[in-house]
């Protein structure tokens, strides 16, 4: 009998996959589905969180569970659900684009689309010649922060003081000429 129940519980384990590819990033298949999401560039913990309450209401898949344990069918599933997350019922104050330039529409871009649609904005800034795109072809902060103190480049300013006065100083009695006999 105790063989018939190891072939029974052999039956039942689930191949986990190591590595999950979702969004075109490769994620940990150890990692529960709201720490997995995180992985995804666009998506930050809060997204991950809706998505993952969206992911049990629609899908009938456990928040808890490792995103390694999905079959393909669930995780081609789960990726639908982030390319249209109006659909799952979450609000549009959480998406990234909220009345897209081009379409007027409220959309998510995630992972290459949105490296991409942020360097189309910063670009179509700088050729309007907006204060922005002023501020971001100099490589100045851009959203109002002071730069006084914060986020200087080029050489240090007021840490060579004591270099400058060792310089400036005459040379000791002792260690200037050599004494004269």
């Amino acid at each position: 009998m105790v063989a018939g129940k190891e072939k029974q519980f052999k039956k039942e384990e689930k191949a986990v996959q190591s590595i999950v590819r979702i969004a075109g990033k490769d994620i940990n298949g150890a990692l529960p589905i709201g720490r997995a999401l995180v992985e995804v560039k666009g998506i930050n913990i809060s997204m991950a969180n809706a998505f993952s309450y969206a992911i049990e209401d629609k899908l009938n898949i456990k928040r808890d569970i490792n995103i390694g344990s999905l079959d393909d069918k669930q995780i081609n599933d789960i990726e639908e659900l982030i390319k249209n997350p109006e659909s799952c019922g979450i609000p549009t104050f959480m998406l990234n684009m909220q009345k897209d330039f081009d379409t007027g529409k409220n959309i998510h871009n995630i992972g290459n689309d949105l490296v991409f649609s942020t360097r189309q904005y910063i670009t179509r800034d700088i050729n309007l010649r907006t204060w922005r795109g002023y501020r971001h072809q100099y490589g100045q902060k851009v959203r109002g922060q002071h730069t006084r103190s914060t986020g200087r480049t080029g050489i240090t300013v007021g840490v060579t003081k004591k270099a400058m006065e060792k310089q400036s100083a005459p040379p000791a009695e002792g260690k200037g000429k050599p004494a004269k006999k």
